[in-house]
């Protein structure tokens, strides 16, 4: 059975509230349903996955994944062979780094579950420890599996294009972004649910402003 990101009218008023244009954007929408991973290791493994691939190319991987291994645990992946991690779709420095994470959680050396007890800087910060995992994929598991309200995510393409669109920017600095990140809080977690849907196409008519580029 799908599980969702839980939101509902508590968190969609205050973020009416505070920004009249992502409002009229949340009443075209409506509610967003997006899938969550409550499993860490298993939400961990989809995250690194995702990393600087399209949407569509992420899930056809994964269904790979899930289709053949059945439940992902650090153990079944622990007794796959880097060869047979890469023809599911993945690059060889993924199938690495999705090893060394494995062998982390078996040995003991990386207590994933500690996770839940940290602010979301110490889970950004404790994640990046571990190879080929930056603030985007510590980011994008505290959406998709902790469910954590309050994630804004910079490194996010498509968040940034969301605000461009919403907000008629032709570029979001970090200073425009910490801007709607402080005006979205507590709930930047549910606008990034609303910014996603924008930018694949949800409210019709709505454009990207970024300056197109020019070819040399």
């Amino acid at each position: 059975m799908a599980v969702y990101f839980q939101y509902g009218e508590k968190e969609v008023e205050h973020l009416k509230r505070v920004d009249k244009r992502l409002a009229v954007v949340i009443d075209q929408i409506g509610m967003v349903k997006r899938s969550v991973i409550p499993d860490l290791f298993t939400a961990l493994i989809h995250s690194i996955i995702g990393q600087q691939i399209s949407t569509k190319a992420h899930q056809t991987v994964w269904e790979r994944m899930e289709t053949e291994l059945g439940k992902i645990t650090p153990a079944v992946i622990d007794n796959l062979p880097l060869e047979k991690l890469q023809q599911f779709g993945i690059t060889f420095k993924k199938a690495a780094y999705i090893k060394s994470v494995a062998q982390k959680i078996i040995t003991a050396e990386f207590d994933i579950n500690s996770l839940y007890s940290m602010s979301d800087e110490e889970v950004c910060v404790r994640l990046s420890e571990l190879d080929g995992i930056g603030i985007w994929t510590a980011e994008m598991l505290m959406i998709f599996s902790m469910q954590r309200p309050n994630i804004l995510s910079y490194g996010d393409l498509a968040i940034l294009r969301g605000l461009r669109m919403v907000y008629h920017h032709r570029k979001i600095d970090k200073a425009k972004f910490n801007k709607y990140w402080k005006r979205y809080t507590p709930y930047a977690s549910v606008a990034s649910l609303y910014l996603w849907a924008v930018a694949c196409g949800a409210v019709e008519g709505m454009k990207d402003y970024a300056p197109k580029k020019t070819k040399p």
